[in-house]
C-alpha cells in the first residue's frame, strides 16, 4: 500500500521551530508533533497489515462518475452496426441464391426509399371526367411522379393461381399490387390470404369484371362496393385503390368508386407477357415511375407461366437500370 504524504514544502513550514524554543519531544509543540508521527506510522501499518491479509487479488478501483455509461453508449452503436450489416450480407446472400435459384440474369435491383413527402396524385391529363375536381373524384393515372428509376408491378383479376408464384416472388423480394375479380378468386380465396399474409394489398377489381360505362351507376356501384365487402369479409380491410375492368370507365364509375371508399384509381401505362411488353406510350418504353400490369394468367392462357413472365419482366427491367417499388409506399 502506498502512504499519503504531505509534500516537502508544506512539512518542512509545519516542523520550523519559533525564535526561542527549545528543541526537542520536551516542548509541547514538539511532543504533538512526535504523537502525530507515531499514530500515522501505527495507522500506515494497519492499513497495510490488512491488504496482506485479504484476497490476493486489488479490488479494482471504480470509474470516474459517467465513465462506464460512456463507454456502454459506444459498444452499443458498434454492436448495432455490426448486427445490421450482418444481417445486410445474410439478405445479399439469400437473394443472389434465389435469383440463380429461379432462373433470372441478374439479381433484382433494390428500389430507394419511398419519399417520406408522398408525392401528390391527380388525374392524367386527358383522364379526367366531368366534375372531377369540383366532386373530389378518384383520380385515373398510369404513373406516379418521381425522378427515381422505379416502376410498379401490378397484377389482376386473379384467374391463375400458381403457387411456385408466390414463392418465387416472396424469395426475390419483388414488390407487387393485386386487383381481384371475384368471380375468379372465388373457387380459392386461401391462395390470395397466402399473398396477402407475405406483405401483398389487395385492391377492388370488382365482382364480375364487367364493362363498366354500359351500366347504369346503380349496377356499377354494386359491382364496386360489392368487391368493397368480399375483400373487407375475407381479408380484414376495405380496399382504397380500385381498377375499372380494361381500364374503362365514366363518370358514374368514379361517382360510384368514391361512394364506396375508394380514393385512387391507378390504371397503367405498360403490360407484360410472358414474352413480350406493350406499352400506352409513342415511345414504346418505360418511364421512372410508370406502373406495369399484367395479369393471373398460366399456360392455357400464355406460352408459359408467371414464373416465366417474371423472368422475362425482371430481365426487361433490369437490363435497363430500374427497380421494382411498391405502390402503396407513394400514396
Amino acid at each position: 500500500m502506498q502512504l499519503v504524504r504531505q509534500n516537502e514544502k508544506s512539512a518542512s513550514k509545519g516542523t520550523r521551530r519559533r525564535p526561542g524554543t527549545r528543541k526537542g519531544p520536551g516542548t509541547s509543540t514538539g511532543a504533538r508533533l512526535l504523537s502525530r508521527l507515531i499514530a500515522a506510522l501505527l495507522a500506515a501499518s494497519a492499513l497495510a497489515t490488512g491488504c496482506a491479509a485479504g484476497t490476493p487479488e486489488r479490488t479494482p478501483a471504480k470509474p470516474a462518475p459517467g465513465q462506464q455509461a460512456h463507454k456502454g453508449l459506444q459498444a452499443a452503436p458498434a454492436r448495432a452496426l455490426d448486427s445490421y450489416a450482418t444481417k445486410l450480407r445474410a439478405q445479399r446472400a439469400a437473394l443472389v441464391a434465389a435469383t440463380k435459384r429461379w432462373g433470372l440474369a441478374d439479381v433484382p435491383l433494390t428500389a430507394p426509399r419511398p419519399p417520406a413527402k408522398k408525392p401528390v396524385i391527380e388525374a392524367r391529363r386527358g383522364f379526367e371526367v366531368d366534375g372531377q375536381k369540383e366532386l373530389g373524384l378518384p383520380p385515373v393515372f398510369t404513373t406516379i411522379p418521381t425522378t427515381d428509376k422505379v416502376v410498379f408491378l401490378t397484377i389482376d383479376d386473379g384467374a391463375e393461381k400458381d403457387p411456385r408464384f408466390l414463392k418465387m416472388m416472396s424469395e426475390l423480394r419483388i414488390p407487387y399490387t393485386a386487383f381481384l375479380t371475384d368471380a375468379e378468386v372465388r373457387p380459392q380465396y386461401g391462395y390470395f390470404k397466402k399473398m396477402q399474409a407475405r406483405g401483398v394489398t389487395l385492391n377492388n377489381h370488382t365482382l364480375h369484371h364487367p364493362f363498366l360505362p354500359a351500366l347504369s351507376y346503380a349496377r356499377q356501384k354494386h359491382e364496386i362496393c360489392g368487391m368493397q365487402d368480399v375483400i373487407e369479409k375475407k381479408y380484414g380491410k376495405r380496399p382504397t385503390l380500385f381498377r375499372p375492368p380494361f381500364g374503362d370507365y365514366n363518370q358514374d364509375t368514379l361517382r360510384a368508386a368514391k361512394a364506396c371508399g375508394i380514393e385512387y384509381a391507378p390504371i397503367w401505362n405498360a403490360e407484360a407477357f410472358v414474352d413480350r411488353m406493350d406499352y400506352r406510350e409513342w415511345d414504346r418504353s418505360i418511364h421512372p415511375g410508370d406502373i406495369l400490369l399484367t395479369h393471373f394468367r398460366g399456360r392455357k392462357d400464355w406460352k408459359g407461366t408467371m414464373p416465366d413472365m417474371i423472368r422475362h419482366l425482371m430481365k426487361y427491367l433490369t437490363d435497363r437500370g430500374y427497380a421494382v417499388a411498391r405502390l402503396e409506399d407513394y400514396l
